[in-house]
């Protein structure tokens, strides 16, 4: 952009990494409202800031009702929101910290952008795999019963669609195992990621 010149700061991802004693990175949980991904996703920062991990969990609560208070629910202004989020969480793992981000982010082409975004290698893809019948079944928040009703316009998996990640780095089954297993799972594949090498 014209007349804007980053400044060179001492500091770099590489240093923090090095004083945090791990690598920082995006885990992406996206799946359907209900589908119990901001479980999973509080859970994992919960046992890795337990670790002495450096995290921080986004989420659409916490971003909707702040920087994103604006944006609808619009196709256009989902794909705004998710970009907002992509730069926020690219920020948070130059600053070193793991990023735990838990969005609905139905579309392919909307992940595609947070992939671009935060970086190939610093995107970690998890699918919460719930039906849309059992989500309705839980329906923790009421949502889908307002959105049944006409109450709530582009509802993902009622009014609008759920594009499901054709090869996301873990896939978890919340039908076929526990919030504990699944937990168990994530940290388990993340940890050769968080292993920083001083080489």
């Amino acid at each position: 952009m014209k007349n804007i010149i980053p400044h060179s700061y001492k500091i770099a991802r590489d240093n923090r990494n090095q004083a945090n004693k791990h690598s920082s990175f995006v885990l992406w949980f996206t799946g359907l409202s209900g589908s119990g991904k901001s479980t999973i996703a509080n859970l994992v920062e919960q046992e890795l800031f337990e670790k002495g991990i450096k995290v921080y969990a986004l989420d659409g609560d916490n971003i909707r009702s702040g920087i994103n208070k604006g944006l609808t629910f619009t196709e256009q202004d989902r794909e705004e929101n998710l970009r907002r989020i992509a730069e926020i969480a690219k920020l948070f793992v130059d600053s070193g910290t793991v990023v735990v981000a838990a969005f609905v982010s139905p579309l392919h082409k909307d992940r595609e952008l947070i992939r671009n975004i935060v970086g190939e290698k610093d995107f970690i893809e998890i699918f919460v795999n719930t039906s849309l019948q059992e989500c309705e079944r839980r329906d923790v928040k009421g949502l889908y019963r307002k959105a049944r009703a006409g109450e709530i316009e582009n509802f993902t998996g009622i009014s609008a669609h759920y594009e499901a990640p054709q090869a996301p780095f873990i896939e978890i089954k919340t039908e076929d195992e526990t919030v504990e297993m699944a937990v168990s799972r994530v940290l388990k594949a993340i940890q050769p990621k968080l292993h920083y090498s001083y080489e």
